[in-house]
């Protein structure tokens, strides 16, 4: 009788911490051939191999209708580490161009969400429905204080958590 009890008690239990979320809101309008081109990451919740990145970096190109070619290059350990540049492939929703499919191993493709840029497209935010990665970018190294702040703003509006958050050092 106590394993059933306890098997009830973890369901009840986890049925009330798991609140769903509401989805997460992305650029709207948003035109994918402005957002192309070199983006400089200022912020990150970084994942495994974005740990201790230095002078991140994120190049997107038109590779077909719905296909952007990706090359993510940054400094390991400092601003004179080894070298690494990652080339996933990004897939385009075909209901919303903010919307892509990050393929990085094939048949993998990781949630990608473009939450937010600027009018001008000078200064996005990056992450995924899950709000576990987000990634803070700029079209140059360094951005104005009230630009991050506003960046900053527009992420916890989004429903992240930035306790994880960390700058990305651009040192050129």
């Amino acid at each position: 009788m106590r394993p059933i009890l306890l098997i009830v008690s973890l369901i009840m239990l986890n049925a009330c911490q798991s609140s769903p979320r509401a989805p997460i809101e992305v650029a709207a309008p948003f035109d994918l051939d402005r957002f192309m081109g070199k983006w400089y990451v200022i912020a990150n919740i970084p994942t495994f191999p974005e740990k201790g990145a230095y002078n991140a970096t994120e190049t997107y190109r038109r590779a077909g209708p719905n296909e952007i070619a990706t090359t993510f290059t940054f400094r390991k350990g400092g601003p004179e580490g080894e070298l690494k540049t990652m080339t996933p492939t990004g897939f385009v929703s075909e209901e919303n161009p903010a919307i892509w499919g990050m393929r990085f191993l094939w048949p993998f493709k990781a949630d990608f969400r473009v939450l937010y840029v600027s009018p001008d497209y000078q200064a996005t935010i990056v992450g995924r429905e899950k709000r576990d990665y987000l990634w803070i970018m700029a079209r140059s190294p360094e951005i104005e204080a009230s630009t991050y702040q506003h960046l900053l703003e527009t992420a916890k509006a989004r429903g992240y958590s930035l306790n994880k958050l960390q700058k990305v050092p651009q040192l050129w």
